[in-house]
């Protein structure tokens, strides 16, 4: 059975950041309907109550539906809503020129002008900020933002709306716009760049990975490459002597023999060499990209004095865990602490990012057992707390061949 929030607690850190903000903006609709919607009872006649908070209610809705094709588009997984930004806003200024009518031709009282105006601002403003989250030119959105402003008045003063109060709803529609303009650019950019920093962590991620291949990939050429060539020059030689009936063809086969023997211990140093891992190396290594990623890494202890079996198996250890905080998790801070227990030496990293569930049957931590239980060593990992996660590896000082 899955914990209560389990379904957050599993998003990625750019997956809560666009849920965040995909919430805000269906937030902002609902605040429309609640800060001037709900006042209209009691202001006017029950009538014409219920037809503006159903034409609030459909351009709020409206608002929330835009704002979420707006950031499909902007994560690409859909074109841009253009037909919907202009459907948006016709139906604000329909539902502007609608409030502002009321007041100065509907029923007479300070309530009701109150009312309506506080719709005409207020869907002018709320208009705007979501059609700007649609665009991407900053000329165009300034453009906007003054164009909604300027409407205000071309459309409260020929209706009848006094000089200073039309001046004052242009104003107050300007700084409103502009306020939540702002808002939507710096959401979509905020989204956009923790995207891209999420991918370059990822290819970051690959980089390494396919630069060790790589590596590897020289090794064996350069074992490979000059053996190889040598066997199969002596292989040619010793047909040719076989040929003429000479005895050489049997050293050169001999030395064949020796050669590829001497290639087959020099691939397995190749493959010991890329399969073990240097602790100390893996300590300042992992230190260095998570500090990199923007997470605190402590490290204390030192690896010196271990045997070659023992810091390999932890080596693997700590790269593992490097990469379990770096990819599932948004840790702050991750504390490495090696220390020597008698006749074991453990090994324990610790995190503040468990934000994802996080089993202990993964192939990642199952290949880390093999490597721990090679060398009569245990691994543990789970958490220990709200929030914070840990593994424990301990391997005994002597190893399977009973050095130190």
């Amino acid at each position: 059975m899955r914990e209560p929030g389990g379904w957050w607690q599993r998003k990625s850190t750019p997956a809560k950041i666009e849920t965040y903000t995909r919430w805000s903006f269906h937030f902002f609709a609902l605040a429309e309907v609640a800060a001037v919607g709900l006042p209209l009872f009691g202001a006017m006649p029950g009538w014409l109550s219920v037809l503006l908070l159903v034409m609030l209610g459909g351009h709020a809705g409206l608002c929330a539906l835009t704002a979420s094709r707006a950031l499909d588009w902007t994560r690409g997984s859909r074109g841009q809503p253009v037909h919907m930004l202009w459907t948006l806003g016709a139906v604000t200024v329909a539902v502007a020129v609608t409030a502002i009518a009321i007041t100065e031709h509907g029923p007479r009282g300070e309530d009701v002008d109150t009312a309506a105006g506080g719709i005409f601002a207020v869907v002018l403003i709320f208009g705007a900020g979501v059609i700007a989250l649609g665009v991407r030119d900053r000329k165009r959105i300034f453009a906007l933002v003054g164009g909604f402003a300027a409407g205000a008045g071309v459309i409260a003063f020929p209706l009848g709306l006094p000089g200073p109060a039309t001046l004052a709803a242009m104003v107050a529609v300007l700084l409103g716009a502009g306020f939540l303009a702002f808002t939507s650019v710096f959401s979509v950019w905020l989204l956009t760049a923790v995207y891209e920093l999420d991918e370059a962590r990822e290819t970051r991620t690959r980089l390494a990975v396919a630069e060790e291949r790589l590596r590897f990939g020289r090794d064996l050429h350069d074992v490979m490459g000059r053996n190889l060539a040598v066997i199969a020059l002596k292989s040619e030689l010793a047909v040719q002597l076989a040929r003429r009936g000479r005895a050489e063809a049997l050293d050169q086969m001999t030395e064949v023999q020796r050669i590829a023997s001497e290639t087959q211990r020099e691939v397995r140093d190749v493959v010991r060499g890329y399969r073990e891992a240097d602790l100390g190396i893996e300590l300042t290594g992992a230190q260095g990209v998570l500090t990199a990623a923007g997470i605190t890494c402590v490290v204390t202890g030192e690896p010196n004095g271990l045997p070659a079996e023992v810091q390999s198996a932890l080596g693997w250890v700590v790269r593992e865990a490097t990469t379990n905080v770096l990819r599932h998790g948004d840790a702050k801070l991750c504390v490495v602490a090696l220390r020597r227990e008698g006749e074991r030496v453990a090994l324990t990293v610790e995190n503040d990012g468990a934000s994802r569930s996080r089993g202990s049957g993964g192939s990642g931590l199952a290949g880390l057992r093999e490597r721990l239980a090679a060398v009569a060593g245990t691994l543990e990992a789970g958490p220990v707390r709200e929030g914070v996660f840990r593994l424990v590896a301990e391997v005994p000082l002597v190893t399977t061949e009973g050095s130190l």
